[in-house]
């Protein structure tokens, strides 16, 4: 009955998959205690139960196959986590730490092996190649620290794709002087191809990506989409001479602003990659190591040892070097050598193929193993100390910012949910206006009716979907179910319960003719309560937008809530990884361009002046299918309200029907918050230093001034 179930190497595939499991769990629950990085655990448990250790477990195929989609999958994640924004913002310190990474190690590297291991040149050039090379294993601990949009971060990432691409320059070039093919028409044909290549993918993704999440929403189908995309990427580049991780990279790069870091599709992307797949690709390096060869023949630890040397200080003095040009501290430096000290995918691949035309020894082959496995350890180590140090310094660097000018509102958000079409719509609207930092519980509302039968049932599904959608992206929702006397009284009541501060509301439905363009609901709430209010109409999915238009009205910057509303835009802004365009007033830009540089927002932004509502219309001209446009109203009798924003309603039912938007009303004769300060404008005066009656006596002038203006040109 048991035969053949405890032989060694074991063969049955659900024990080897038990095994495996176990690994992963346990790895970071004993290291942890240590504060050793997981990330060493899984490769020392594979030297233990490989073929050189214990031999539990032969490295057959599925070892081989998990380890290249781990591989693929860890270069998918570092390209989809990347801030596009901050890499073009760092480009210089990019491409120039790029050009480091790549050739101080390629230079020294090539010398000493010359003249240290006896190597002739080109072989030389071709074992440097290894050691100008660097695979992003410490990458998951950036994330799980949520640096990956931090500055240096990006810097290292941009050295990685040059250290890749260099090196598989060097690599082809070797390669093809050892077989021959080194003739000029070789290298058109590989330029051309990579172009192609590259226009494909930079033309062909965005728009299917587009068109698939307009056309299906549901997750499962989506994140399958995209996984297929990317492996898709990855076989071509592998087709054309370029190496797979090339491909996941940039098809990662390339979806990157399709889907927002706080969203359920990412979450299950970082999930499945962090569970499985990587620790599948780390355990398989460390069955590859065979320590014992070392005792038969200890003469190869000293080229060992000399590959180790030149692997790590050579990274570091790339990392010494851009600190020193950039004026980056310490603790960055130690973050951007960790990040970029790791060997493992192109180090395989490069003495692999040296092993195939006889210029590698086993003395090589044997110290490039140990090499991986000390790199991957110091890259884990520093990476680790370093990630750490660096989210104390920016919390208290946060602390202090907070402590400034500009003050944000406490984000309690609330969600009325009725209908379950809506629903996941409404709760993806909320996760990118709240900051991903903060783990402040969502709230999800049902308000119940006596006279309606089914309702409680009802308002347990509709919630539990809420929660769902929210869980997928790893955030907590506080459900709420109360009966009241209609639903506007039961968003009232709940607003002053929980100490709401926004309220995200669907766009009303016209029951009849006769029904307002917003309806009773929304208006009785606006009315009611001074708490800032949005109001949303997705067509598409905003993962697809590719700009957020904002028309700001005149006055803003002195509504309680101006701050506030930035803020939540910018975390839209940020989220999709898309431009935003504010349209405002010439006093008013000037208060939107502080609290941006106050507030440090990492986002593109553009102003375009505005001088009256007639400009309203020429946004029309400017807003296409794909942009989120998004209104800044105002209600009746607050500083920044307007007598021509009678006419929104109309202005938005005849020229954005079609379009994603939201209008929003700013928290408004509330608790005021701290002056808002702007460099263009020292003694620029917030809400609370200045006189709503004199600002409303203003306005009433003006509407005054109009009407007189109109009566004479009648007459």
């Amino acid at each position: 009955m048991f035969d053949g179930l405890f032989t060694l190497p074991i063969e049955n595939p659900v024990l080897i998959f038990f095994i495996v499991l176990a690994i992963i769990l346990m790895a970071p629950i004993l290291l942890n205690r240590f504060r050793i990085p997981h990330i060493i655990g899984l490769i020392i448990a594979g030297i233990i139960i490989g073929p050189h250790g214990l031999n539990l477990l032969a490295r057959d195929s599925s070892f081989e196959i998990f380890g290249q989609v781990g591989i693929l999958y860890l270069m998918f994640l570092a390209g989809i986590e990347m801030d596009i924004f901050s890499l073009l913002r760092n480009r210089k310190p990019g491409t120039i730490f790029g050009l480091l990474t790549f050739g101080i190690p390629m230079l020294l590297g090539t010398i000493a092996s010359h003249y240290l291991l006896h190597l002739d040149w080109h072989v030389a050039a071709l074992l440097s190649s290894m050691f100008a090379s660097h695979t992003l294993i410490s990458y998951p601990i950036v994330s799980r620290y949520g640096l990956n949009r931090y500055a240096p971060v990006t810097v290292a990432v941009a050295g990685t794709i040059f250290a890749i691409l260099g090196s598989l320059v060097v690599f082809a070039i070797i390669t093809g002087t050892l077989s021959g093919d080194t003739g000029i028409g070789y290298w058109i044909r590989f330029v051309l191809l990579v172009a192609i290549y590259a226009l494909f993918i930079v033309y062909a993704y965005p728009r299917l990506v587009r068109w698939f999440f307009k056309t299906y929403s549901d997750n499962v189908i989506q994140f399958i989409f995209v996984l297929s995309l990317v492996f898709l990427s990855s076989f071509i580049a592998e087709a054309i001479g370029l190496l797979s991780i090339i491909g996941a990279f940039f098809a990662g790069v390339i979806l990157n602003r399709y889907i927002p870091s706080v969203s359920p599709l990412m979450n299950r992307l970082e999930f499945v990659g962090n569970a499985l797949f990587i620790p599948y690709f780390l355990i398989g390096v460390g069955m590859m190591i065979d320590l014992s060869i070392f005792i038969d023949h200890p003469e190869m630890i000293l080229v060992a040892v000399i590959m180790c040397i030149i692997a790590v200080s050579t990274k570091w003095i790339a990392a010494w070097m851009i600190q020193r040009i950039f004026h980056y501290s310490a603790c960055d430096r130690r973050l951007i050598f960790g990040i970029t000290t790791a060997k493992a995918a192109v180090s395989l691949a490069a003495v692999i193929v040296g092993r195939e035309y006889g210029v590698f020894d086993d003395a090589i082959l044997n110290g490039t193993i140990i090499m991986i496995l000390v790199t991957c350890t110091v890259s884990s180590i520093i990476t680790e100390q370093a990630a750490g140090n660096t989210v104390i310094k920016l919390q208290d660097e946060e602390k202090n910012n907070d402590s400034g000018e500009t003050t944000i509102a406490e984000e309690r958000i609330l969600i009325p949910v009725a209908n379950p079409v809506t629903v996941e719509g409404l709760v993806n609207m909320a996760l990118l206006m709240k900051n991903p930092k903060k783990r402040t519980p969502l709230y999800a509302l049902y308000v119940n009716d006596d006279s309606k039968q089914g309702n409680q049932y009802n308002s347990q599904r509709i919630l539990e979907q809420a929660a769902k959608v929210a869980s997928a992206a790893d955030t907590p929702l506080e459900r709420i179910s109360r009966y009241d006397l209609n639903i506007a009284s039961g968003i009232l009541h709940t607003v002053k319960e929980k100490n709401i501060s926004e309220v995200v509301l669907g766009l009303h439905h016209k029951a009849n003719i006769v029904d307002s363009f917003f309806g009773a609901k929304i208006e009785n709430l606006l009315r009611s309560t001074h708490k800032m209010i949005w109001i949303t109409k997705c067509v598409t999915p905003p993962a697809a937008t590719t700009r957020i238009i904002v028309s700001v009205p005149p006055n803003a910057e002195y509504e309680t809530g101006f701050a506030t509303w930035i803020d939540r835009l910018a975390n839209i802004s940020q989220q999709i990884g898309c431009r935003i365009i504010f349209y405002a007033y010439h006093t008013t830009i000037p208060h939107i361009k502080s609290v941006i540089t106050h507030r440090r927002y990492k986002i593109r932004h553009e102003y375009n002046l505005v001088e009256s509502w007639d400009d309203m219309l020429l946004i029309t001209n400017t807003v296409n299918d794909d942009d989120l446009f998004v209104v800044v109203a105002a209600r009746r009798a607050s500083v920044s309200f307007s007598t021509d924003y009678e006419k929104l309603p109309t202005f938005l039912s005849q020229y954005f029907a079609d379009n994603n938007l939201i209008v929003l009303y700013p928290e408004q004769f509330g608790k005021a918050h701290p002056d808002t300060l702007t460099f263009h404008d020292p003694l620029a005066q917030s809400a609370e230093s200045s006189s709503h009656g004199l600002l409303g006596l203003r306005d009433g002038i003006d509407t005054l001034t109009r009407w007189k203006k109109k009566i004479t040109e009648k007459k």
